[in-house]
């Protein structure tokens, strides 16, 4: 409404009149927008939800009320029909026993025979270190035991009691050494303990190298026996349980999928490409494939039993929402 106001003997025309209706006619759609505007957001939400309502239950916006028909069977069904829920997880192969084959003895890489991706037999040499300074030092002291040997023999024989406990005690040191060269001469070759393939070692490169004693120069692991490592996310790590069946798909066999059985939850988080993840081991059911091998890769799957989909697919998103609402409340 808009009031005018004027002194008596200066009336509003008729030509008044009409310029006063048209600006009102076209101020007064700016100042309901202008106050529409200004009014809280609670208030414009409310509108908006009455507006929605009169198209859904009004005539015409049949578009509108085929979308909301949609929506309101894809949540009923999704919230009644239950799925297999099933946790995803990257996933790599590892021998069931993995034997780590050391340096013996600080010494230089001789020779090399086998290198990683191989396979080996039990008995099988995969590579030798040089035994050049040994043989010397086990000429070194054996010459020393045979000359303690022989003198103790003649202080025995003058019966000559302080001159034998020394030689005796001399003797025993020289044959103790010359036992220890003698045991590092019979490990300068490095023996494949069992069949099977090997996982990491490489020589070939490194002929004339010094190594230094219990460094890890070959990894072993069995054809037959292997063990599933699953890397499974820690927001999904509760619902696990020893037990549990799953699937398994290796990048070099995707047509080939693995049939697997939760054995171990390794109850430490680890972090890797800024999330954290828990190892949890798993064994193969079944024969393993001729093609298998350690170090393969590809993707796990561990059912979890029947969840709605609702569930499936929101309860990553509801349990950060209860994580940040525990945050800041």
């Amino acid at each position: 409404v808009l009031l005018l106001q004027r002194q008596v003997d200066n009336p509003f025309t008729e030509q008044d009149q009409h310029w006063l209706e048209t600006f009102a006619a076209l101020a007064a759609p700016g100042v309901v927008a202008q106050r529409r505007a200004d009014r809280h957001l609670l208030h414009h939400v409310l509108d908006d939800c009455r507006s929605l309502w009169r198209k859904m239950t009004g005539p015409r916006h049949y578009t509108w009320k085929l979308v909301a028909s949609a929506i309101l069977v894809f949540g009923v069904v999704s919230t009644l029909l239950p799925a297999t829920y099933r946790v995803t997880a990257k996933t790599s192969i590892e021998g069931q026993v993995q034997r780590v084959i050391p340096a013996p003895f600080q010494g230089f890489v001789s020779k090399s025979w086998h290198r990683a991706g191989e396979t080996v037999h039990a008995g099988d040499v995969l590579a030798e270190l040089d035994d050049k300074d040994l043989l010397m030092e086990q000429a070194k002291w054996q010459g020393e035991s045979d000359q303690y040997a022989r003198k103790l023999r003649e202080a025995m024989a003058e019966d000559n009691l302080a001159d034998t406990q020394v030689l005796s005690a001399q003797y025993d040191q020289a044959a103790a050494q010359l036992a220890l060269v003698q045991s590092k001469l019979d490990r300068v070759k490095l023996i494949a303990p069992f069949d099977g393939i090997l996982v990491s070692g490489d020589l070939s490169q490194s002929i004339g190298e010094p190594v230094d004693e219990g460094k890890t120069l070959f990894e072993v692991a069995p054809l037959t026996h292997y063990k599933v490592i699953l890397k499974v996310d820690e927001r999904d790590v509760a619902y696990l349980n020893e037990g549990q069946s799953g699937q398994l798909v290796l990048a070099g066999m995707p047509g080939d999928p693995l049939e697997l059985v939760v054995k171990r939850i390794v109850p430490v988080a680890v972090a890797e490409d800024g999330l954290n993840y828990f190892r949890v081991e798993a064994d193969l059911l079944g024969h393993a494939p001729p093609l298998l091998r350690p170090g393969m890769e590809g993707i796990g799957k561990i059912n979890m039993g029947r969840r709605s989909l609702l569930w499936i697919w929101t309860h990553h998103f509801t349990d950060w929402l209860r994580l940040q609402t525990w945050t800041w409340l």
